[in-house]
């Protein structure tokens, strides 16, 4: 059974709790998380830059619906938690989107 959102949430806020520090490392696609889950790490994050250089691209070159693939990816592929490198938030993007008034 699929580890819930809020299951994942409750252990990623104890494994930053814990007593010592918390590795996270940045698989570039699902099939290298799932290798760093079954080397034992407890928690993953994106890569916007990893994600970038799947793509042939430089950091900083990702659209917001790219970064957002490429996280729901990582999520699918493992039951661990999951941080998110959203760039920086895509904000212009999406305020260019919106009617002006």
């Amino acid at each position: 059974m699929p580890v819930s959102q809020s299951d994942k949430a409750a252990r990623f806020r104890t494994l930053h709790e814990g007593p010592g520090a918390l590795l996270i490392p940045n698989p570039w696609d699902g099939a290298s998380a799932r290798i760093l889950a079954g080397l034992g790490f407890q928690a993953l994050a994106t890569s916007s830059g990893a994600c970038a250089g799947t793509l042939g691209r430089r950091d900083g070159q990702l659209t917001r619906d790219e970064a957002l693939e490429h996280a729901r990816a990582i999520v699918a592929a493992v039951d661990l938690p999951v941080s998110a490198d959203l760039e920086n938030g895509f904000g212009r993007e999406f305020f260019a989107r919106q009617p002006q008034p």
